[in-house]
């Protein structure tokens, strides 16, 4: 796996110290338009009981900072982002779950255990018709009250 990194320049330490911390965070990028989408956020927001997940649109600042422009302008994949390492589509979507331990650590080994190529095919059916099948809002999700502090632009 290759990222491609744009040095961020900041004005004052303490914006360089938000973007090292961010480069360090554990973060699910999502598109926020996406109604599967939203609903997938709110499922990880009801079963992180450990709250260490944060939450970024794919069309916002955070995801223009630190992903590749290809993930913020083709809206078709999840991006699971750990510290430096990035999963995308089935793969993101199997770290997210082993992510939150328990019963969905147990699911996301099985689904590790699918072939790549079989899990992404699956992916990417329902990314292509996530819009008809779930629908498509007008503008990016809104934190919920007690959610502001894990939900990054």
């Amino acid at each position: 796996m290759s990222t491609t990194e744009t040095p961020v320049e900041s004005k004052s330490s303490e914006s360089g110290n938000q973007n090292e911390e961010l480069r360090e965070a554990t973060i699910v990028f999502f598109d926020g338009v996406c109604g599967l989408c939203n609903g997938f956020v709110n499922f990880l927001l009801d079963r992180d009981s450990r709250q260490r997940l944060r939450f970024a649109p794919l069309q916002g600042e955070t995801a223009a900072m630190l992903l590749d422009p290809a993930d913020t302008h083709n809206l078709h994949s999840v991006v699971f982002m750990k510290g430096d390492r990035q999963w995308r589509r089935s793969s993101a979507v199997v770290r997210i779950f082993l992510e939150l331990g328990g019963v969905w650590a147990l699911l996301g080994g099985l689904m590790w255990m699918i072939p790549k190529p079989l899990r992404d095919f699956g992916y990417k059916l329902v990314a292509n018709f996530r819009y008809r099948l779930f629908g498509k809002q007008e503008t990016c999700r809104m934190p919920k009250p007690g959610e502001a502090e894990r939900m990054l632009e």
